[in-house]
């Protein structure tokens, strides 16, 4: 047992908990659960607010036995509950096998991105939480249960769980075989250009990010990633909507240098050493800020962007960088993409959250007239009720909680807030 006050990732947020536990067996993780008044898990600390805080005990699985077992038969893996995805993907690459996709940095664990509904890129591909298939969890009372696709009607309650369910101590998730992506990036891409063709800009590849600081009504950089096959004789045109290919690495913050990036330039490589956007050996994005995110419906993202644009003057001295994604819709109850094929509007802010606090409700205002959901792990201001309001599955959600932690054991002031709005 651990006293020592830690924050997360970014430095803005320190962690109240009284005792933090970091448990080397199941059974010693059970104890500690089972002993407990109130109980959070400390994952990989990347989240940018207050859902992993607590009074009470924290408790880390990062001295947990590692798994790694590979089905070939299923094409499954189950894993522990406190691997990363930079340590799980070389191991799948090398039996032959891929997820579906990734974020855009490595350094998270798999069970709290699943918890968070955290996602990757593309028309096509859900959020990272759809490629789990099963879990299995310590209960408040310290007993192991265990979730598997179609199970009762709750599974999709369960797989973004928001650390209200229990302890994940496994997961299983679904694999395909292995595949090379080649990443292509274009530059100053002319806003109108974009609204005007955004539906042919991100079906163009498998995952497309749009870059922009909200500088000259222009997108900065536009990054395609593309599956490829042996033999693909595919050759990049050398503009893209307006846009030009460029010709040496970029970072996709302006004035970052390129050493952090993913290999780029067309090289095709392994699916996980592309998909992401930053190096498991190096620091993500620029490793000083804070992060905001919203997700809007489909059809509604050049709406929602252009709102944006019509304050820029507002974002831009904050911002380091605002990525534009797509994602399918999913069915399970607290995703963000619930019900919807989305569009996640991303912020990187400078490290001067004072200011961020300020600019947060005129983004939320503007946001306002396309029901966005904020990312659960990053800093928003949406009142609790507004915030309900976008979850027609809340209700359900609010029950299985009641249910399966009658005493609140994995409650705290953010799931408060969010499950009862007090």
């Amino acid at each position: 047992m651990v006293s020592t006050a830690l924050t997360n990732w970014a430095g803005n947020h320190t962690y109240r908990a009284a005792r933090l536990h970091e448990p080397d067996s199941l059974g010693r993780l059970q104890e500690i659960v089972r002993t407990s008044e109130v109980v959070k898990v400390l994952g990989s600390r990347h989240s940018f607010n207050d859902i992993a805080d607590t009074a009470g005990d924290q408790v880390s699985l990062a001295r947990m036995p590692r798994v790694i077992d590979i089905d070939t038969g299923r094409r499954a893996v189950t894993i522990d509950g406190a691997l990363r995805y930079g340590d799980l993907c070389g191991v799948l690459e090398s039996a032959g096998f891929a997820l579906h996709n990734l974020a855009s940095l490595p350094h998270i664990s798999v069970a709290g991105a699943c918890a968070t509904a955290t996602h990757g890129s593309g028309d096509r591909s859900g959020n990272l939480a759809t490629a789990v298939s099963g879990l299995e969890v310590v209960g408040a009372d310290g007993e192991i249960r265990e979730f598997v696709r179609g199970d009762r009607g709750e599974f999709e309650g369960i797989v973004v769980g928001l650390g209200a369910i229990g302890v994940v101590t496994r997961l299983t998730l679904d694999l395909e075989p292995t595949y090379q992506v080649r990443q292509d990036i274009y530059e100053r891409l002319p806003l109108a250009d974009a609204a005007e063709n955004f539906d042919a800009i991100t079906s163009s590849a498998d995952s497309v990010s749009l870059f922009t600081s909200w500088r000259a009504q222009t997108v900065d950089q536009v990054w395609l990633k593309r599956r490829v096959t042996p033999g693909d004789a595919f050759e990049p045109p050398p503009t893209f909507f307006g846009a030009r290919l460029t010709t040496t690495r970029r970072h996709p913050i302006p004035d970052i240098t390129a050493e952090a990036v993913t290999e780029q330039l067309g090289l095709p490589g392994p699916w996980h050493e592309r998909i992401p956007h930053f190096r498991m050996d190096q620091t993500p994005s620029s490793g000083d800020e804070l992060q905001s995110e919203y997700l809007v419906p489909r059809q509604e993202a050049v709406d929602a962007l252009l709102a944006l644009d019509r304050f820029a003057d507002r974002i831009a001295p904050l911002v380091q960088i605002t990525e534009v994604r797509t994602i399918a819709g999913d069915d399970l109850w607290m995703s963000t993409a619930f019900g919807r094929d989305s569009v996640a509007i991303h912020f990187t802010w400078k490290p001067d959250w004072p200011a961020v606090r300020a600019v947060l409700p005129a983004i939320e205002a503007a946001l306002r007239p396309f029901e966005p959901r904020p990312h659960w792990g990053k800093l928003f201001t949406m009142p609790s009720d507004e915030l309900r309001s976008r979850y027609a599955k809340l209700p359900d959600f609010v029950a299985l909680v009641a249910r399966l932690d009658p005493g609140r054991k994995f409650r705290n002031a953010y799931l408060d807030l969010l499950l009862t709005g007090a």
